[in-house]
């Protein structure tokens, strides 16, 4: 087996290094919240602008079949954009749109809805966000209670959504409610697409521990979802999303960000006076894990370009990439000390208080996208074939 990238994966590598040299600040060290979109207005706006950059270049739908609109390329190179996007903590790639829906609706969507939807994600002009947890159906996301009723041309939705990451910036959501209630739990599912401007959708704020306003709570009051908004069969939502798990847990964002920080932590020790032997092991450790995870990573697109919608592979390099980064955010600490608490309104905070949101966010890593205990049933299930 050969590992390496072919020349013109090596030659698009290089192209996206030098676009993002001329886009970004000099001084860029990334903006808290990147996957939320950022905090400020003027962070958004810059979201925005880098990301119909992005599109113009054809960037965020590279593995697109043509058909759709893509570029038609191997899964492998779009890793390639992904690895360099997230190791600069660059803005533009809406995660929901492009890492989710997208290939959901490519799977599932009708040509309609492909054929609406899609090119707004490409041009890098639409954005959406995920409406699955509920407060009471988490990592049990099969029990959740928000309600379809079925109306013949139109469902109409009652219920309420919890941790809606960058709902308040979003144009469109898909979502997930219950159209049969006397069906068994996993079969009486249905995947929805919904406009947030709809009447009756109300989006109220959650603030985080990094007191950050990025997860948000929906509310649905007698929203009407036209028809052709429901994404799959009536009933077969559950299939849909947990496609759109899988691919959200490619993992590539931890070991390319991780890689990254890593870096930057070894050379603000440099300045600092060096490493002690104990805090080279550590770092050492983690360089060896975040390779690890990469190849992780590596496995899951390996999959999707033979065809197969990653399953234990994805949960694999999810559970190992939140956890690891959890380490990685703890040495962080241990190795700045007081000095890594600063807050970036701080003139001595390193890497202008990057470090103390990730130790702060990264408490939350083994929680979102799926617990890590659920990635390990997945992977005791799916993978190993044990019994339940």
């Amino acid at each position: 087996m050969d590992l390496r990238f072919s020349p013109e994966e090596e030659r698009f590598r290089q192209e996206v290094r030098e676009f993002l040299a001329r886009e970004l600040p000099p001084d860029w060290v990334g903006f808290r919240g990147l996957e939320e979109r950022g905090e400020s207005a003027e962070e958004w706006a810059f979201f925005k602008q880098m990301a119909k950059k992005l599109g113009q270049k054809g960037w965020l739908s590279l593995s697109w079949p043509r058909e759709f609109g893509g570029g038609g390329v191997s899964p492998m190179m779009e890793m390639v954009f992904e690895e360099e996007m997230y190791y600069h903590r660059a803005p533009g790639r809406d995660i929901f749109g492009t890492g989710m829906l997208a290939p959901t609706l490519i799977h599932y969507g009708t040509r309609e809805q492909q054929a609406r939807h899609l090119a707004g994600v490409a041009r890098g002009g639409v954005f959406w966000c995920q409406g699955f947890s509920e407060p009471g159906a988490g990592s049990d996301l099969a029990s959740l209670q928000t309600r379809a009723v079925d109306k013949g041309d139109h469902f109409v939705v009652n219920g309420q959504k919890v941790w809606s990451s960058g709902a308040h910036k979003a144009d469109w959501c898909f979502f997930l409610a219950r159209t049969d209630p006397e069906a068994p739990k996993h079969r009486g599912i249905s995947m929805f697409l919904v406009d947030m401007k709809s009447r009756g959708v109300t989006v109220r704020p959650l603030m985080n521990m990094v007191s950050m306003h990025s997860f948000n709570e929906l509310f649905f009051d007698e929203v009407k979802v036209p028809r052709e908004n429901l994404v799959g069969e009536k009933n077969g939502g559950w299939y849909a999303a947990m496609t759109t798990l899988n691919f959200e847990r490619s993992g590539i964002i931890w070991f390319a960000g991780g890689r990254r920080t890593l870096e930057d932590l070894v050379r603000l020790a440099n300045e600092r006076g060096g490493l002690s032997p104990e805090m080279r092991l550590k770092l050492a450790d983690l360089a060896v894990g975040l390779q690890v995870g990469r190849n992780l990573s590596y496995l899951v697109v390996w999959k999707q370009s033979r065809g197969f919608v990653p399953d234990y592979e994805a949960a694999m390099a999810k559970v190992y990439g939140s956890e690891l980064n959890q380490r990685l955010a703890q040495t962080a600490m241990e190795l700045l000390g007081f000095y890594g608490l600063l807050v970036r309104d701080s003139k001595y905070a390193p890497l202008q208080g990057w470090l103390d949101h990730l130790y702060l966010r990264s408490v939350g890593n083994t929680i979102e996208m799926g617990t890590s205990e659920v990635q390990r049933n997945i992977i005791a299930l799916r993978g190993l074939g044990l019994p339940r």
